[in-house]
């Protein structure tokens, strides 16, 4: 058995990873926060700001994110209890088409739906000359911001609501079926009031992230000056038209900052109130659409390939002309947009930096996530809940804040107009996606293995290093491919930290696209979607390749 002086010095040691943790978040998350309300409290701009037009953006920014929030919602319910709770036909293959909205980058999804519904889009152009009068609906503007925003947006909610509607148990809907209650009803008088905390978490999600997203406002509002928050900081940023553009855009990053908090604020007074249900979860007893089956089925198809296929194949049709308005002909199909995108020098060193990037940022956070999530789960500690929660705060703070932060510290630091400080703010936004991944595992695994090694004569570090930290590996590498699939087409942060020779993939991108390269940019974005299908298919291949266990 060790000594006591041993056992002090051994019990340091944790205390002093606990340190170098506390240490690096607040280097990572606490100082570019921190940053950004000191510079933004520093300086009078709100007179600047309000002869700039920041209350239009702010109601644009806010309408935006609550409208297409509370819409992603509405459609992920729907999707949930469609997809989840009946016997659609080809529900499986359904969901993961639906779903594929996730693995496209939101700034790839406009360029490619202007593609169908821009004014020379090729659902405007075929109404124009079959029916006369103009357009059907052009997409740009306020509300094409809205709908690609949700389009965007409802991946997520869905898979937070089915999460939830999976822990219903089913035998309070065959109690409601029993009372005599119809099918439906069961599901709106019991359900639906269950889903309700969920409903509430994937609505503050998805409005804190659509507030602000930059890509989308930048690429459908800004040519009808719909103008965000987002597309105004970039603007001040970029444009050099104010003398300290730090103090300006922090000014607004504390807005953004704020209306953040209140969002995560009133999700967590209203969860307090939500049905906590204890005991097992039985399975639902799928409900059977009847003669409605192949309509019902027919019509979730076509919704499905529409918002997902349909763009695709407008990116691809752009992709392979060799210039805006020629005619789609055999004759005018070309690979000359995607052999020029592909081989111009600031495509190569945007994917070059990308994979870079979202390397980095992967193995930082998978190490320290798996760190914080073992420190935090299995050590009893007065500042476990503190460093929980800073770590998980980049969540609810939206990316223009971060990069914002990141300005700041950068010119401080030596790392500004490096890709340093780009990998700085991705490990700042995305270390709470390992911390979640880590967590989920540990916490419901009891503690005996770790008190066996004690037992055993094992330190306390070396019992944490021998069971919880290599237990929860797989959960961390799962965390950290996630990070990195997210950073290669993160755009918001990476469009305000850039410089000469650090352009990211989505920044190459989107300049082609402000340049007014749209086959250019048609075409790298097609590349990106077919990167996005192909992991799609891959899951699928996987699903399907599982062996089946049959019930006797």
């Amino acid at each position: 058995m060790p000594s006591p002086r041993s056992t002090i010095f051994l019990a340091d040691r944790v205390t002093w990873v606990r340190a170098c943790l506390w240490l690096a978040v607040l280097a990572l998350i606490g100082a570019p926060v921190a940053a950004v309300v000191s510079i933004g409290l520093g300086g009078n701009h709100i007179q600047e700001l309000v002869d700039g037009g920041i209350a239009s953006a702010a109601v644009n920014s806010v309408v935006s994110a609550g409208l297409s929030a509370a819409a992603a919602v509405a459609i992920a319910t729907v999707m949930a209890l469609v997809l989840d709770r009946t016997d659609l036909p080809g529900r499986s293959v359904l969901r993961l088409i639906l779903l594929s909205p996730l693995l496209i980058p939101p700034f790839v999804g406009a360029i490619a739906w202007t593609g169908l519904l821009g004014p020379s889009g090729i659902i405007n152009s075929f109404w124009n000359e079959t029916f006369g009068g103009g357009p059907l609906w052009n997409i740009y503007g306020g509300d094409g911001v809205i709908f690609l925003l949700t389009v965007h947006s409802y991946p997520l909610a869905y898979l937070i609501i089915s999460a939830a509607l999976r822990r219903v148990p089913g035998d309070l809907e065959q109690a409601a079926r029993i009372a005599g209650a119809s099918p439906f009803r069961a599901m709106r008088d019991v359900t639906l009031p269950l889903l309700r905390p969920a409903l509430l978490a994937s609505l503050t999600l998805t409005a804190v992230s659509n507030l602000a997203d930059f890509g989308i406002p930048a690429l459908i509002g800004l040519p009808e000056r719909y103008v965000t928050l987002s597309t105004m900081v970039y603007r001040y940023i970029q444009s050099g038209t104010v003398d300290r553009p730090l103090e300006v855009v922090s000014t607004i990053g504390i807005g953004l900052l704020a209306l953040a908090v209140v969002a995560v604020a009133i999700d967590r007074i209203l969860g307090r109130r939500s049905i906590q249900l204890d005991g097992a979860v039985t399975a639902p007893q799928l409900l059977p659409l009847g003669g409605s089956r192949i309509p019902a089925g027919v019509a979730a198809w076509i919704l499905g390939l529409a918002l997902t296929v349909l763009p695709i194949l407008a990116l691809a049709t752009q992709a392979l002309l060799p210039a805006p308005g020629v005619p789609l002909t055999w004759g005018n199909l070309t690979l000359q947009s995607i052999e020029s995108a592909v081989t111009a020098p600031g495509t190569l060193v945007g994917i070059q930096n990308s994979v870079t990037l979202a390397l980095g940022a992967a193995v930082v956070c998978g190490f320290l996530g798996l760190a914080i999530g073992v420190l935090t789960t299995r050590t009893r500690s007065r500042d476990n809940v503190g460093l929980d929660l800073a770590a998980m705060l980049p969540q609810a703070i939206p990316g223009l804040v971060i990069a914002v932060g990141w300005l700041i510290i950068g010119r401080y630091t030596g790392l500004f107009d490096s890709k340093w400080v780009i990998l700085c703010a991705y490990v700042m936004a995305f270390l709470a996606i390992v911390v979640q991944a880590v967590r989920a595992p540990l916490s419901s695994t009891p503690t005996a293995l770790e008190e066996v090694a004690r037992s055993s004569g094992a330190s306390h570090l070396r019992s944490l290093w021998d069971v919880p930290w290599k237990m929860a590996i797989p959960a961390a590498v799962t965390g950290a491919v996630l990070v990195a699939l997210t950073a290669v087409r993160e755009l918001t942060m990476s469009v305000l930290l850039v410089a000469p020779g650090t352009q990211t993939l989505g920044v190459s991108i989107f300049n082609l696209q402000q340049a007014g390269d749209y086959n250019a940019a048609s075409a790298l974005s097609l590349l990106v979607a077919l990167v996005g299908f192909a992991g799609l298919g891959l899951v699928a291949s996987t699903r399907a390749g599982r062996p089946q266990v049959r019930r006797r």
